[in-house]
C-alpha cells in the first residue's frame, strides 16, 4: 500500500501511539465500574455461595475490583497517556520532516497532496516553513482535547494520593469529578482525525507493486489513479458508551435517593467527641455492616461522605456514629451545635440526604461458623451493627444461625472512646448470660494510651469485679495484642475462621500476614479467610 511507504518514517512511533490509545480506551471502559456502587452491591447481594472458601473468594473479588483494580486502572491510564503523547510528538516531528528534500521524493509527493481541490491530504502538517509544528497541532481538535485530557488526568492522579485524601478530602473529592471533563475530551479527541489513511475504494484501484515505483505517473497511469485519503474514525465512544450509560443510571438512582425525605429522630453527643444520629427513611432496608453516604446541604451542596451503619436491621431506625476527622465533619458538628450542652429541636436541625445502603465485607460475618472481628479506634462502628444483629437473631427462636462463635477485638488509644460502645457490650453481656450463651461472644478490649493519673486509678481498682474503664466483667488489656499468640490459639480451637477488620492499613497488613502464615497449605487444614472493610 502507498501509505506504507509514507509511514516508513513514523511506523514505530505510530504503532506505540495507537497501541497505547487502545489500552487507554480499555482502561476507560473499566474505570467507571468500581464507582457504580449500586451495581457492586447488587452483585454482592445476588451472589449465592455455599462454602466458606467461596465466600472468601467472592468477598476478595469485590474488594479487589472496587479498590485495587480502580487504583491500578488509574495508574496504567497515566502511563498509557504518557506513551501516547510522546509517540505522537515524535510522529508530528516526522510528519514535518517528511516535507524536506532529505525525506525523499515519495514522501515529498505524499506530503504535497491536498493542495488542489480534487486531492485529499495525508500529511496534517501542510508546510515545511511552519514555525512550530507542535504549536500548529495544538490548534486542532486532537491537540486541544489532548491537553484538556492530560491536565484532567494529572489533577485526578495527584489528588488521589493518600496524603491529599487524609489532609484535604474536599480537594480529592472535587478534582475527581474532573472525570466528566476527561470523558467528554476523550470522545471528541478522535474527531480531529489527525492520523489519516488511504480509503478502501482507493486501495482497490491501485496496483501496489506497480504504483510504488511510478508515483510520478499517478495522474496519468490508469492502474495508479490519484490516491485518496481520509481520517480514521473515532472509536473511543464505542469503548465508554456502555459504562457511561451504566453510570448515568447510577446517578439517577442516587438523585432519586437524594430527593427522599430523611427524618432525624434522635441526636446524642457522647463525651468521647462522637456524634450519634438516629434516622428514618421510607423504604430503607439494610444488612449488618453496611454503610451509607451522607450529605448535609447546609455544609456542602455537593459533598457526600461514607459512614458505617451502627444500627441493626431489626431496629426501627438506622444510625451512624460520627467523629470529627476533617473539615466536613467539623462543619457538621457545628451545624448540629454538637459542641453546646443542649441541642436544638429536631425539626430545626439541618436537612440530611442519605445514599445507600451499600454492601461491605463485614456483611459476610454470618456466613462463617467462627468469625473474628477486629477493630481499631472508630473502626468499631461496623461491628456495632453486627453485634446488635447477633443479639436480635439469638432472641428469635425461628432464626437458624450458621455463626456459632464470635471473637471481638478492639484496640483503642483514648479511654473515653469506649463510652458509647461499652454500653452495647454491657447490654449484650447481660442478655447472653440470660440466654445461657456466655461462650457465644468472646471480646478482648485493648487500651494503648493512658496518662499517669489514669494508670494509678486503674491500679487501685484492678481487683474490682467490674472493669474500671469499660464497666464490663471482661477486664481491659493494656498495650497492644500479641497477634502471634492470639492466632495460634484460634488455629488450635477452630478449623475454619473468617477474620474481619476495620482500621488503619498498617494493622491490616499485619493481620493479613497472620492469616496467611497460620493458614494450612492443605485445604482440609486450618484456614483463615481475611476480609478488610473498605469503602
Amino acid at each position: 500500500m502507498l501509505i506504507w511507504y509514507f509511514l516508513s518514517f513514523v511506523l514505530s512511533a505510530l504503532a506505540w501511539a495507537r497501541a497505547s490509545a487502545t489500552c487507554l480506551n480499555f482502561n476507560c471502559m473499566l474505570i467507571l465500574l468500581p464507582v457504580s456502587r449500586n451495581l457492586i452491591s447488587f452483585l454482592r447481594g445476588a451472589s449465592t455461595v455455599s462454602t466458606t472458601s467461596q465466600i472468601a473468594i467472592l468477598s476478595f473479588s469485590f474488594y479487589f475490583y472496587s479498590s485495587a483494580i480502580a487504583s491500578s486502572i488509574l495508574h496504567h491510564s497515566s502511563s498509557h497517556a504518557a506513551i501516547h503523547i510522546v509517540a505522537h510528538l515524535i510522529n508530528i516531528e516526522r510528519y514535518h520532516r517528511s516535507q524536506s528534500k532529505e525525506a525523499g521524493e515519495l514522501q515529498n509527493k505524499l506530503s504535497a497532496l491536498g493542495k488542489n481541490s480534487h486531492e485529499s491530504y495525508l500529511n496534517p502538517i501542510r508546510t515545511y516553513e511552519t514555525v512550530s509544528c507542535h504549536f500548529l497541532v495544538l490548534t486542532t481538535i486532537a491537540g486541544v482535547t489532548g491537553v484538556v485530557i492530560t491536565v484532567a488526568l494529572i489533577l485526578i492522579m495527584t489528588s488521589s494520593t493518600e496524603l491529599i485524601r487524609r489532609s484535604s478530602y474536599e480537594v480529592f473529592w472535587y478534582t475527581h469529578h474532573l472525570f466528566v471533563v476527561f470523558f467528554i475530551g476523550l470522545i471528541f479527541h478522535g474527531m480531529g482525525q489527525l492520523v489519516r489513511g488511504q480509503t478502501p475504494q482507493s486501495l482497490l484501484l491501485h496496483n501496489v507493486t506497480y504504483c510504488k515505483d511510478h508515483y510520478l505517473e499517478w495522474e496519468k497511469a490508469t492502474q495508479c489513479p490519484l490516491p485518496q485519503f481520509s481520517g480514521n474514525r473515532p472509536v473511543a465512544w464505542k469503548w465508554i458508551l456502555s459504562p457511561v450509560v451504566l453510570y448515568i443510571c447510577e446517578r439517577i438512582i442516587r438523585f432519586w435517593r437524594f430527593r427522599q425525605e430523611v427524618v432525624i429522630t434522635k441526636v446524642v453527643m457522647h463525651s468521647s467527641g462522637v456524634l450519634e444520629l438516629h434516622m428514618k427513611k421510607s423504604g430503607f432496608k439494610m444488612e449488618p455492616g453496611q454503610y451509607i453516604f451522607l450529605q448535609c446541604s447546609s455544609v456542602s451542596q455537593l459533598e457526600w461522605h461514607p459512614f458505617t451503619l451502627t444500627s441493626a436491621p431489626e431496629e426501627e431506625f438506622f444510625s451512624v456514629h460520627i467523629r470529627v476527622a476533617g473539615d466536613w465533619t467539623a462543619a457538621l458538628f457545628k451545624a448540629f451545635e454538637a459542641d453546646e450542652k443542649a441541642f436544638r429541636e429536631l425539626w430545626m436541625l439541618p436537612r440530611l440526604a442519605v445514599d445507600g445502603p451499600y454492601g461491605a465485607a463485614t456483611t459476610d460475618v454470618f456466613h462463617y461458623q467462627v468469625s473474628v472481628c477486629i477493630a481499631a479506634g472508630i473502626g468499631v462502628t461496623p461491628f456495632a451493627s453486627i453485634l446488635k444483629s447477633i443479639w436480635y437473631k439469638c432472641c428469635n427462636p425461628s432464626t437458624v444461625l450458621t455463626l456459632q462463635k464470635v471473637y471481638f477485638y478492639w484496640i483503642c488509644r483514648d479511654p473515653s472512646a469506649f463510652e458509647w460502645f461499652a454500653d452495647l457490650l454491657s447490654f449484650l453481656e447481660a442478655k447472653m448470660a440470660e440466654k445461657g450463651k456466655n461462650d457465644f461472644l468472646s471480646y478482648h478490649i485493648f487500651l494503648t494510651g493512658w496518662d499517669e493519673s489514669q494508670a494509678t486509678h486503674i491500679a487501685l481498682h484492678y481487683d474490682d469485679k467490674m472493669d474500671v474503664i469499660t464497666g464490663l466483667r471482661q477486664k481491659t488489656f493494656y498495650g497492644r495484642p500479641n497477634w502471634d499468640t492470639e492466632f495460634k490459639q484460634l488455629a488450635e480451637n477452630h478449623p475454619s475462621i473468617g477474620v474481619f477488620f476495620c482500621g488503619p492499613k498498617t494493622l491490616s497488613k499485619i493481620l493479613q500476614k497472620m492469616c496467611n502464615s497460620y493458614s494450612s497449605a492443605d485445604p482440609r487444614g486450618v484456614q483463615f479467610h481475611y476480609n478488610k472493610e473498605s469503602f
